[in-house]
This record gives structure tokens, C-alpha cells and sequence, in this order.
């Protein structure tokens, strides 16, 4: 039984870290130099989304078999085999788009974000049950979006993160 393991784009996991990293560099900083309290509790506050989002997304995974698809996130699991799946369905949205494979007891929603979305998508396609694979899905499959929007966001924060970083430190030397 061959097994295919996809996971979230490290072109999106890098900045994300970063973002992270330079948040905790400045929140240090922050507590070292004395600066006002309501503004470390706020650093602080931002902080924690960015930790579970990239905490989240470096544990994401799918994982497509003979027998079933598996998607593993932080602290937990589903697995639906192909021959419980009663749709596959598609959800698009601009650049973002949705697989979502239901079960009479369960359901999974895998999107775009993942590193070979497309192979992802042909791999599912052929190892399902065909009447269960909605049409737009099957278009989907011929042309899946691409969407590079996050990881630009992700990679503007690390800048503006940096730049405050730089203008917070030049000052205290």
C-alpha cells in the first residue's frame, strides 16, 4: 500500500516562522527595555494567533493511500476511507478553493494551501469512487488556482516586524 503525504507550502511555513521569531525577538525587547506595559500585553496578545497558526500549519498533513485519505492536524486525526465517501465537493473562491470529502458519519476540507495541490487533487480523483466526485471538482482538478496572496502577506509582516525591531533596538543603543 503506497502512501502520498502532503503537507502546507514551506513557501507560506517560512515567513510564518519568521513572523514568529521577529515577534518573540520584539516582545523580548520589549520586557528588556521597559517599555510600557499596555504595549507588551498587546505584542504579547498578537503573538499567540501567530503561534498557533504556524503551529497549525507545520503539523498539517494528507496523507492519500489505497484504502483512504487521512488528515492529520495539531492534536488530532481523520481518516475517511474511500468506499464510506457520500460526496466530493468543491467550494471556489477567487484563488482559494476547497475540497471537501463527506462521509455519512464524517467529513474532511482540504484546501489549496498544501504543497502539490494539483497532484493532491489527481491522486484523489483517481483512487475515489467516481459518481461520488462532483463535476466542478473534476474541473477544479484540470486547473487548480494557485494562491500566492497569504504567503506575500506572510513575508510583508516579516518586514514591518523587522522594521520595528530595527527602529525599536537603534534606539536603545
Amino acid at each position: 500500500m503506497e502512501k502520498t503525504v502532503f503537507s502546507i507550502r514551506k513557501s507560506f511555513l517560512l515567513p510564518l516562522g519568521l513572523v514568529v521569531l521577529l515577534a518573540l525577538a520584539l516582545l523580548i525587547s520589549c520586557l528588556l527595555l521597559g517599555l510600557p506595559t499596555a504595549k507588551t500585553v498587546i505584542l504579547g496578545v498578537l503573538l499567540l494567533p501567530a503561534v498557533v497558526l504556524f503551529a497549525e500549519s507545520s503539523k498539517r498533513r494528507v496523507s492519500i493511500d489505497d484504502k483512504g485519505v487521512q488528515v492529520d492536524k495539531l492534536f488530532r486525526s481523520k481518516r475517511l476511507n474511500y468506499v464510506d465517501l457520500t460526496s466530493i465537493d468543491t467550494v471556489r473562491v477567487r484563488k482559494r478553493a476547497f475540497v471537501s470529502l463527506s462521509s455519512e458519519a464524517d467529513f474532511v476540507i482540504i484546501s489549496n494551501s498544501y504543497a502539490g495541490f494539483s497532484t493532491l487533487l489527481k491522486l484523489l480523483l483517481e483512487k475515489a469512487p467516481q459518481p461520488v466526485i462532483s463535476d466542478e471538482t473534476r474541473q477544479l482538478a484540470n486547473d487548480p488556482p494557485e494562491k500566492n496572496s497569504d504567503i506575500f502577506s506572510a513575508w510583508l509582516a516579516v518586514a514591518v516586524l523587522a522594521l520595528i525591531l530595527y527602529v525599536q533596538l537603534r534606539g536603545a543603543f
